[in-house]
């Protein structure tokens, strides 16, 4: 087959989408702020719901404010399909993260829907609530929401409620949004990479292997403050020194283990914090991501006998308390397969990856097959107004989203 006679998303329709959106919450700086919730959120997800509704979709909103529209399939009472992603950004962000997903799977629903295509599968196209700060939406369709409304405090403390009230969800009935694979058979999102591993390599399809699991820790490294001018280097206990060992053995766990590990101290502070005070204590954080869990807690296991090892030659107390725990979610053999096939038969070329990125598919991932399609992002950029992503690259991106849910449709049963 020819690539000529191949089905293909129209690419300046795309691209033209995305440019539109990004109009609404447009920034001086060309960056885009589109707040959960906010006014532009609501008009975003008001001109999506055109969109959708012209390409043949029906649009519901569930209790979580997921916005979901539905393409029917030739068998509706088969479980659907589905993609999607977000549309909400980080307070100064781009025009690709989050957003190119679903508006390559608008794009999908017309091409079916201008060539008179249904597919065997209804197929959903979803638009998650709030991505950018708590997941509610996806984490919602799993199961996996905190009762607490406080969790969900907005920084200016507009309640969950309200804010759900806002985009037609009901916080009282939030658990009538969850989802089981009975009703979505597949999921696969398509994303911008927000790393630069794509560019890297050369490779113009990143086939996703699957959302690393984040472990958070908070460590705390006491010693005793003294006069740095009185205390003789041999009788002190400085928890900065100790410290600075805890940092070159959190960098040497993700550098000298076998794997896709990560390993990160972000955040750094120190007490007295005065230039002729031995440091008393320092507290840093801890943030270590891998596709497989079972390696996260080894390394956390390897971790913890070293920071024994400092503390006992450097005099000190050292602690590390858990303060989150996202486990991760691998993409499904048979998708990751179909994505493959799919950059094979548009001659695209491919490159396997984890994402170390959280996206609603890892949620998804916690009840139905899932899967994701990375498209490179210029320089590694993201969440940034500099973020960018070609034309073409976006094309591309869904091209193989249109490939890939053709042969989902012919794979799973009904």
């Amino acid at each position: 087959m020819t690539i000529k006679s191949v089905l293909l998303v129209n690419s300046d329709r795309l691209n033209h989408s995305i440019d539109r959106l990004a109009e609404i919450g447009e920034r001086p700086n060309g960056g885009v702020r589109r707040i959960a919730y906010s006014t532009e959120d609501l008009q975003a997800r008001q001109l999506i719901k055109i969109w959708m509704t012209q390409a043949g979709m029906t649009v519901r909103i569930d209790t979580a404010g997921n916005m979901i529209a539905t393409y029917p399939g030739q068998i509706q009472k088969a479980a659907a399909l589905a993609t999607g992603s977000h549309i909400d950004t980080v307070p100064l962000g781009g025009r690709y993260d989050g957003t190119l997903g679903v508006l390559a799977g608008i794009e999908v629903v017309r091409v079916l829907q201008e060539n008179n295509i249904k597919l065997i599968h209804p197929l959903e196209v979803i638009v998650f609530t709030d991505e950018e700060s708590s997941m509610i939406g996806s984490k919602a369709m799993s199961g996996n929401t905190i009762k607490d409304t406080e969790y969900y405090h907005r920084d200016d403390r507009t309640s969950i409620k309200t804010c759900l009230e806002r985009i037609g969800g009901n916080w009282n009935q939030l658990s009538t949004a969850r989802r089981s694979q009975s009703e979505i058979a597949a999921y696969i999102e398509l994303h911008v990479e927000q790393g630069g591993v794509l560019e890297n390599v050369d490779k113009q399809i990143g086939v996703v292997q699957g959302i690393v699991g984040q472990h958070r820790y908070a460590i705390s490294v006491t010693g005793s403050p003294n006069h740095a001018g009185t205390t003789p280097m041999h009788m002190r206990r400085d928890a900065l020194v100790a410290a600075a060992q805890v940092v070159l053995a959190v960098n040497n766990l993700g550098n000298k283990n076998s794997g896709s590990q990560v390993a990160t101290v972000g955040s750094f502070n120190v007490w007295p914090n005065a230039a002729n005070i031995v440091p008393g204590k320092v507290e840093m954080s801890l943030d270590i991501r891998d596709i497989y869990q079972s390696h996260i807690d080894e390394l956390v296991g390897q971790l913890k006998q070293e920071l024994s090892v400092i503390a006992d030659s450097s005099k000190t107390q050292i602690a590390i308390e858990r303060t989150l725990r996202v486990e991760p979610t691998l993409a499904k053999p048979q998708i990751k397969d179909a994505i493959a096939s799919a950059c094979q038969q548009l001659q695209l070329s491919y490159y396997h990856l984890p994402s170390r990125a959280g996206h609603d598919a890892q949620e998804i991932g916690r009840f139905t097959d899932m899967g994701m399609i990375f498209v490179p992002s210029v320089a590694g950029i993201s969440h940034s107004e500099l973020e960018y992503t070609s034309p073409e690259q976006c094309s591309q991106g869904a091209n193989v989203l249109l490939q890939t849910l053709l042969q989902l449709d012919k794979m799973y049963p009904v």
